[in-house]
């Protein structure tokens, strides 16, 4: 299948006029819908005419594949709408996002551990809100790297655009250890890295469901639209961009579940949404079974088995709430990010006239959750008509251990780590000295023992004396 044309939309983020212009011009191309990717940005679902771009000469027509350029992927869209870091506000993201303006090679994602509707890992260069404000875990997964590693050092916020960069420019070294790769963007730019003080932990929450118009506080909505075929009319998207301007609605967000999600809908305007919505006859009443899937963009196999399966599910009422779907093939080089991957496998080569039988693999995420990273075989080698049974299986296996498999790793890790551990305080600012990590900002290896310190150290944050460091005994 030939690669479609795409938009990027930085962090999935567009105003109503930028979304409008983009709409023109696909009419003028011939296209009568547009579709949106996993990774937030907008696809031409058909051939177009490439001799008319530089009619539209505000948008890049890319490729990624074929030009190595790719999208910033955030969790903007999940802002004010879902469990989010205190201090990450959606203002807080389009500051951060306006740093990235050159051509990516790499995929970059900005994301709050606490939302659970944009993935965190699925990126090259995944940065994850800390509980320190302005400051950044950074998770990296080069191409050709097996494993997502944990950088040895806190990201602040105004560094994230050149630090992406130098990683770009390593690449070439062909950096295999996340050490090296520290090293080497550490000679090569100068940033305010934070010490790592503390492990990232992400908080399980079931897959949210993002569609139809919802309360944010007393006097604003927002409205959440999902389209099974992921083809969105043109026609109805423009009347939709002209009536947010009409309501001072300055952003629309694109999940990467082919949907959207347009914030700041005013109390007094819902009722002439609703009528909108109803004038198009949008539906935004679809089951949680449809909307907790991610297929392939323009695979009318992928799409079709989907539909086979949600209507066993329909048809046996079946529960899949906080469960995600997703559906992949052997050549994919895409990350998998849902609770259960349903893997096509290769056809054997064989002469002659004969069919045979697409065969799948069953995985699921460790505790059926993504954010762990780790996927478990399931089964292998099964019949599409096996499938429905073995998913209603995982189903029920899922909502048989909910919770307990959680506190079970959680007793795990206390026995494991033990409970007491010994950190030191600044008493002036409260930033903690972990031996286990060290302080990366003044070269000082993780496992260094605090009193092994030189005398002249001083707090990496508020240059504070070592003697104004405290034992602190830590439980965990």
């Amino acid at each position: 299948m030939e690669e479609p044309y795409r938009i990027k939309i930085s962090g999935g983020v567009l105003s109503p006029g930028e979304l409008k212009y983009i709409c023109e011009a696909a009419e003028g191309l011939g296209l009568d819908a547009i579709s949106f990717g996993s990774r937030q940005d907008i696809i031409f679902p058909e051939q177009i005419d490439e001799s008319k771009f530089d009619q539209f000469n505000k948008i890049q027509f890319i490729k990624p594949k074929r030009d190595g350029i790719e999208n910033v992927a955030s969790s903007y869209v999940s802002a004010e709408i879902l469990p989010s870091t205190s201090w990450l506000t959606s203002d807080r993201y389009l500051y951060i996002l306006e740093q990235f303006k050159h051509k990516l090679k790499l995929r970059v994602n900005i994301t709050d551990p606490k939302q659970r509707l944009v993935p965190l890992f699925t990126g090259n260069v995944n940065f994850i809100a800390s509980e320190h404000e302005d400051y950044w875990y950074l998770y990296v997964r080069l191409p050709g790297w097996k494993k997502t590693l944990m950088y040895p050092a806190l990201i602040y916020s105004w560094d994230m655009d050149k630090i992406e960069i130098a990683i770009e420019n390593i690449l070439q070294e062909e950096p295999e250890t996340i050490e090296t790769v520290f090293d080497l963007v550490s000679d090569a730019v100068d940033t305010n890295n934070r010490t790592v003080d503390k492990a990232l932990e992400v908080p399980f929450y079931p897959f949210p469901y993002y569609e139809g118009m919802n309360r944010i506080g007393p006097d604003r909505y927002w409205l959440g639209l999902y389209w099974r075929n992921n083809r969105y009319d043109l026609k109805f998207l423009k009347a939709m961009c002209d009536l947010c301007s009409e309501n001072k609605i300055g952003k629309i967000s694109i999940t990467p579940w082919k949907s959207f999600i347009v914030k700041g809908i005013p109390l007094k305007s819902k009722l002439q949404w609703e009528k909108f919505l109803g004038k198009y006859g949008i539906n935004v009443r679809h089951s949680m079974l449809e909307m907790n899937w991610h297929l392939p963009v323009n695979d009318p196999d992928a799409l079709n088995l989907k539909k086979y399966l949600v209507t066993n599910f329909d048809q046996n009422d079946i529960s899949t709430y906080g469960l995600t779907f997703g559906i992949t093939s052997y050549e994919s080089d895409t990350y998998n990010f849902t609770s259960i991957v349903i893997e096509k496998n290769k056809q054997p080569d064989i002469k002659g006239d004969f069919k045979i039988r697409d065969t799948y693999n069953l995985l699921y995420a460790k505790n059926f959750d993504p954010n762990t990273q780790q996927y478990i075989m399931h089964v292998q080698d099964v019949d599409k008509v096996e499938l429905p049974g073995l998913l209603m299986e995982l189903s029920q296996l899922y909502f048989e251990q909910l919770g307990t498999e959680r506190e079970e790793e959680e007793v795990e890790l206390v026995q494991k780590e033990k409970s007491e551990v010994e950190v030191y305080q600044c008493s002036e600012c409260m930033t903690i000295y972990n031996e286990v990590y060290g302080d990366v900002t003044q070269d000082i290896a993780p496992n260094t023992p605090f009193e092994s310190l030189e005398g002249t150290y001083a707090c990496s944050l508020c240059e504070a004396p070592k003697s104004s460091f405290e034992k602190k005994v830590l439980v965990h």
